[in-house]
């Protein structure tokens, strides 16, 4: 099997350290004012069961692309689009140019490591200040970091689901049934997509096996939310709780254009639970926060004592 892979970013940080392109998918963004920066140490030393909410924004700084970002973010850079939830599930061609895609981009995308936002966040938890993070990311990088008390809101590209018998496993070994399967398959790939697969023409894909599930030989998924699917009311109820136990919310690195993480700033305003951002750029939710900061959320984070 024989794969080259070109990418502008094959940088694969280590953790608390920061290499020379890593940040090439973070947008540019002016120096972080002093004032707002104060402004959140006495909103974080005020809370004592902090909520937070985590987005592309974070993973960019380990050098995973995201969608949104302005001038770096896939929209801006391609015309391409992610995986639809009704495309993947309906068309067995699409199944096969997504797996193909994400088996030769699982390496670089497996291999990323924490940063220091997620560092600070993981040490905020050990501490007692964190009482429940949310993530809108599938790289598991949280769990990388060492977080407990977490939900990953969109599943993550680390497991993968079977939509027959509902059978979980690690994207790990999926990825060696591949290589059994494809021991002669070759690939010229683009750059790295968000999700962890790469742009491969489709006449590369053609000849591309891809497994069944092993207990039942059912369609096998990754165990994410694509696009046009909903997140489980189960999860949402959950994370509604944990909501409820807050008593401040803070925000990194989501524009929260999606609804699914949205939702539950429209609560936290409801409940008048106050808010915080961490952010390049405008969100969604800039009207319902007490304090936005613009930086990278690494830097900032790293400002912040959990007092």
């Amino acid at each position: 099997m024989r794969l080259l892979l070109r990418t502008q970013t094959l940088y694969i940080p280590s953790r608390n350290r920061t290499f020379s392109g890593v940040l090439n998918f973070v947008p540019s963004c002016n120096t972080t004012d002093v004032q707002s920066v104060e402004q959140l140490q006495a909103f974080v030393s005020r809370a004592r069961r902090l909520f937070v909410m985590t987005g592309a924004g974070l993973s960019t700084e380990s050098g995973i692309p995201d969608y949104r970002s302005e001038k770096v973010g896939l929209y801006a850079r391609t015309s391409r689009r992610p995986m639809e939830h009704i495309e993947f599930i309906r068309s067995a061609k699409s199944r096969q140019r997504y797996w193909a895609r994400n088996f030769v981009g699982w390496p670089q995308f497996s291999s990323h490591q924490p940063n220091t936002a997620h560092t600070v966040l993981q040490q905020w938890e050990q501490r007692g200040k964190l009482h429940w993070l949310v993530t809108q990311n599938v790289d598991a990088l949280h769990s990388k970091a060492g977080q407990k008390r977490l939900t990953e809101l969109h599943g993550s590209t680390h497991r993968v689901i079977c939509l027959g018998c509902g059978d979980i496993s690690a994207r790990e070994d999926l990825q060696r049934r591949f290589e059994a399967l494809n021991p002669d398959w070759t690939a010229h790939a683009g750059a790295v997509a968000p999700d962890g697969d790469v742009f491969l023409e489709d006449d590369q894909v053609l000849h591309f096996r891809v497994p069944s599930c092993e207990h039942c030989r059912g369609v096998l998924k990754p165990d994410v939310t694509f696009f046009g699917d909903t997140v489980s009311k189960t999860k949402v109820q959950f994370v509604h709780e944990k909501l409820v136990d807050s008593d401040a919310v803070l925000v990194v690195g989501s524009s929260l254009q999606v609804y699914s993480g949205y939702r539950f700033l429209l609560a936290a305003n409801d409940r008048k639970i106050p808010v915080a951002i961490i952010n390049i750029g405008s969100t969604r939710a800039d009207h319902l926060a007490q304090i936005k900061v613009s930086g990278r959320c690494g830097e900032v984070l790293s400002l912040i004592q959990p007092l």
